[in-house]
């Protein structure tokens, strides 16, 4: 009995709306949020880097701006021999400043002294270069991060509190460090130009992000719907197998695995296919295999009944033969049956297969002499088996009954045992009539007949091959049929050969 799950009461509260229930939105929705955090880190990451970047550019045009005024600042100490001309008249500090590095603001010497920057004046600016980083603003006056230190590292200018962060380039005069200039490094944007760059930049960046993102969706949603339309295609051939239409096909184009599973549905689609066929044929055959029995039984008892044939033992032993036709065609179909579904019983044990061939060729050793059969055995180096003796025994019976039935006077039967490395081959030959080539592999197919206009009384129930197969298949082997050098057919059945022991399965 199958067991069918629910969800729970909590969760048959709640559910997507229908519209989110579609495999296509789900997938777009997966990828299209993945692209989203994507893009986002993205921009974040580049906006990130590029402030970073742009910072240390800056901050490198300052200290090269700042080697003309070392050098400035050496040739007055070399021409003063002291620092003195520097703090003493803060003004030629801010005159130098504003000859070498260009800047306009200008203080008086007392915020100078008091540290407090002064206001940069306005002035016209250069824009920035097209694609880079644009000069430094000139409106800006580095000035206030400016200090002036001595040779034993005093400050001598500079705002006291900006000491700890401050970067010292010596300053060398006569082959000695004579004082040190001291800056801050920028740590973010601080002048209109720069920040006007920083944030056309920035725009960029989320220009190109939103421009991956639009691109990200468009390809979300052209996968989603090129996944989900061959995932369709495999969805609408299962519908069609349920209906019973094992015809159907679907395309199978590509090498990834939805190909694979287009390709094995197809497998499976066909399988399903020749089973029904076979299913028909099957249930046809065995229609036609019990009509002939039961005809002949009524037309037997309607004679007797009309006193067209007398009742007596001549009568009934015409009966008699056709019942015992229909139970023995019943129970081979019994034993097929069981063969299929694994229920048929195998006791086995280890046994000498040459011995088990002997004895089922004494078994009929007087019909063979009634036909004049001229009968070879060769019981080679007696390979042991693990069998059942009884399922063996019904396999190589079932094979002579086809050789008495089918073969012609002269008759003869050669077999042979023999072991084929880790196999035991017995070789099953007989004389004509042969088989065609063709019709071979079909021999062991239920109810098949290389002539369909043999009789029962001569062509048997056409089971005994189908039956033999499946009990050698149980015993882990194989049987195949061939043409035969003496005219006729051919058997080789291979069983794994044991060394000894034996269970019961």
């Amino acid at each position: 009995m199958s067991t069918v799950l629910h969800p729970t009461a909590a969760a048959s509260r709640w559910r997507w709306p229908a519209r989110f229930d579609s495999l296509r939105i789900k997938l777009f929705l997966a990828v299209a949020g993945a692209n989203s955090l994507l893009a986002l880190a993205a921009f974040l990451v580049f906006s990130w880097s590029f402030d970073q970047g742009f910072v240390e550019y800056l901050n490198r045009a300052d200290e090269a701006r700042l080697q003309p005024l070392i050098v400035r600042l050496a040739d007055g100490y070399q021409r003063e021999g002291q620092w003195r001309w520097v703090t003493e008249d803060r003004k030629r500090w801010f005159d130098l400043l504003r000859e070498v590095l260009g800047t306009r603001g200008s203080r008086r010497p007392d915020d100078a002294a008091s540290g407090a920057p002064q206001p940069a004046e306005p002035g016209p600016s250069s824009p920035p270069t097209y694609g880079g980083p644009p000069p430094p603003d000139p409106l800006l006056t580095i000035d206030p991060r400016l200090m002036l230190f001595d040779a034993d590292g005093k400050m001598l200018v500079g705002r006291q509190e900006m000491v700890s962060d401050a970067v010292q380039k010596p300053i060398t005069s006569g082959g000695r460090v004579v004082g040190y200039l001291g800056y801050v490094p920028r740590v973010k944007t601080v002048a209109s130009l720069e920040k006007l760059f920083s944030a056309q930049q920035s725009r960029k960046f989320a220009a190109i992000a939103v421009g991956m993102l639009i691109a990200g969706l468009a390809v979300s949603a052209v996968l989603a719907w090129w996944l989900t339309r061959r995932i369709r295609r495999v969805a609408q051939g299962a519908h069609a197998l349920i209906q019973g239409h094992y015809e159907v096909r679907i395309p199978a184009t590509g090498y990834d695995e939805l190909a694979q599973l287009a390709q094995d549905f197809n497998q499976l689609a066909h399988t399903l296919e020749a089973a029904q066929r076979a299913r028909q044929q099957w249930i046809a055959d065995i229609a036609h295999e019990l009509r002939t029995p039961l005809a002949v039984l009524r037309a037997e008892i309607e004679a007797l009944q009309d006193g067209v044939r007398p009742l007596g033992l001549a009568s009934l032993g015409s009966l008699a033969q056709e019942v015992g036709q229909l139970s023995r065609l019943v129970e081979d179909l019994r034993l097929l049956s069981l063969s299929d579904v694994g229920a048929l019983t195998y006791h086995r044990e280890p046994l000498d297969l040459s011995e088990a061939v002997e004895d089922s060729l004494g078994a009929q050793r007087g019909a063979l002499q009634d036909k004049g059969f001229v009968v070879t055995f060769d019981a080679g180096s007696r390979p042991t088996v693990s069998g059942d003796n009884t399922r063996l025994a019904q396999v190589f019976g079932n094979l002579l009954q086809n050789t008495l039935r089918y073969t012609d006077a002269p008759a003869r039967l050669d077999v042979r045992v023999a072991r084929e490395g880790a196999h035991a081959v017995v070789t099953w030959q007989d004389s004509s009539p042969g088989v065609p080539d063709a019709d071979l592999p079909r021999l062991t197919e239920r109810l098949y007949r290389v002539e369909s206009s043999r009789s029962r009384a001569g062509g048997g129930s056409g089971l005994g091959l189908a039956i033999a197969q499946a009990i050698v298949s149980a015993h882990g082997g194989d049987m195949v049929a061939q043409p035969s050098p003496l005219g006729g057919l051919c058997w080789r059945l291979r069983f794994p050969v044991v060394e000894g022991g034996g269970h019961h399965g």
